[in-house]
């Protein structure tokens, strides 16, 4: 495992921490400088539903790849096994 790789995966859980802690709900979806992420929520940290649920956090298993979280943009291309998605997010009325 190269260098750069071993970093990597050693920023992937300070990532997630951060998105957990920062970016709870959907009222930050209108957040400039963030990027809908999946692939690598935890279980019960996802950030919106999916096409297997209709509510944030409840994914039961780790890494879904149609489970996602907000990370601040140019973040999700850098980490092994994520991809970007284009999630509608409901809005509060």
């Amino acid at each position: 495992m190269s260098k750069s790789e071993s970093l990597l995966r050693l920023t992937i859980p300070a990532v997630l921490a951060l998105a957990g802690a920062t970016l709870t709900g959907t009222a930050q979806a209108a957040d400039t400088g963030k990027e809908q992420c999946a692939g690598i929520a935890k279980a019960g940290m996802n950030d919106c539903a999916t096409k297997t649920n209709a509510c944030h956090g409840h994914v039961t298993v780790d890494s879904s790849p149609d489970a996602w979280i907000y990370v601040p943009t140019g973040t999700c291309e850098r980490i092994v096994g994520a991809h970007l998605v284009v999630v509608e997010v409901p809005t509060a009325k």
